[in-house]
């Protein structure tokens, strides 16, 4: 219910906390999310008292208020709980819907990106987090081939791998072959101790580990044993044709684009393939372009490829990364323009040229 005061820029919004929840359900414990809430509109004046709350102010901001709290019942009418980082995210989403009904925020409700389900493991449920995310593991449903762009802890890998699992176990593939390529050790991979399996371990190393929060540890032997699960560095995909297979390229940004159009070519019938890397951290010598960048003038284009790019906004790990992948971002833009503006400048000429 919403009433109208005298200013008709200003409203006031009574909203009734259904009776199957409890309040600290839905304010969180010790008031958090709420808090979270009153962070968020600071010039709104926010009362809970009872199964009601109150909410008073700038008309625009209280009706998303009243919108955030309906997506908050939604997501708690499917058991999952609320944090205040899925709270955080909500009103960053309405506000991006409310400033461009037009996007694909104006379109997608909270709730429904919240409670989408991927996979679920040992009590465990893998989720997009955010609306890019959700339109990433949307588009690895619709397309061939899926290149997830964008920064670290945006979850790029881990939701792909989740994919993958999902359409193995819905006997959609019958093997995961997940790559990356072993850029730091070049040359002197023969010079680090141990076998073969030693020297490229590091590399493959985070494959592994996303792994085991999908698959019972106890079985990722016995099916990398049966050639079901393949983890493997690029340099062995050279020469093969890849049927029936789900296939994760990680690191991709540290491809030349030779590289990049080996690993593409390598494709067979009833196979997916998703490359994911982050082009402001390659690790290729100075001179060789990566074949994440041309990949993208090339294939931008062309029919069931599709390129997925995710921000700082998605970053799903401590906030301070986001801030630091936003930082850096900056500094790099500064740094790029100062030197093409130090390029552009008219060149003095010494005192004895003509």
């Amino acid at each position: 219910m919403t009433s109208t005061n005298p200013d008709v820029r200003t409203a006031q919004a009574k909203i009734v906390i259904p009776e199957q929840f409890l309040m600290v359900t839905v304010l969180g414990t010790g008031d958090s999310l709420l808090k979270v809430i009153e962070t968020a509109y600071p010039d709104l004046d926010i009362h809970a008292r009872g199964n009601r709350v109150t909410v008073t102010g700038d008309r625009a901001e209280v009706r998303l208020v009243q919108r955030l709290f309906d997506e908050m019942m939604l997501v708690l009418r499917t058991g999952q709980p609320l944090t205040e980082d899925s709270v955080e995210r909500s009103i960053a989403m309405l506000r991006k819907a409310e400033q461009d009904p037009g996007s694909a925020e104006g379109s997608t409700s909270p709730s429904s990106v919240f409670t989408m389900n991927i996979l679920s493991n040992r009590g465990r449920s893998i989720r997009p987090k955010t609306l890019n995310q959700q339109t990433y593991v949307d588009a690895i449903d619709r397309h061939t081939i899926v290149f997830g762009i964008g920064p670290a802890g945006t979850g790029k890998t881990y939701l792909a791998m989740a994919k993958a699992v999902q359409a193995l176990q819905a006997k959609q593939v019958t093997r995961i072959i997940l790559t990356r390529p072993a850029v730091e050790a070049g040359e002197r991979l023969g010079f680090l101790p141990g076998t073969l399996y030693d020297k490229i371990d590091p590399y493959l190393r985070p494959l592994y580990d996303a792994l085991h929060d999908m698959i019972d540890p106890d079985s990722i032997p016995r099916l990398m044993a049966a050639g079901t699960i393949e983890v493997a560095p690029l340099a062995y995909m050279r020469g093969r044709t890849l049927n029936d297979a789900f296939i994760i390229l990680d690191e991709a940004q540290n491809t030349s684009a030779e590289q990049m159009k080996m690993f593409l070519t390598r494709l067979g019938f009833n196979s997916k393939i998703v490359v994911t890397g982050d082009v402001t951290q390659i690790d290729l010598p100075s001179g060789t372009k990566s074949g994440l960048k041309v990949v993208q003038e090339i294939l931008e284009d062309v029919e069931d490829i599709h390129f997925s790019r995710l921000t700082s906004q998605d970053v799903v790990r401590h906030k301070l990364v986001g801030k630091i992948v936003d930082a850096y971002g900056h500094y790099d833009a500064k740094q790029q323009a100062q030197h093409d503006g130090a390029a552009r400048a008219p060149r003095t000429p010494r005192r004895n040229e003509s």
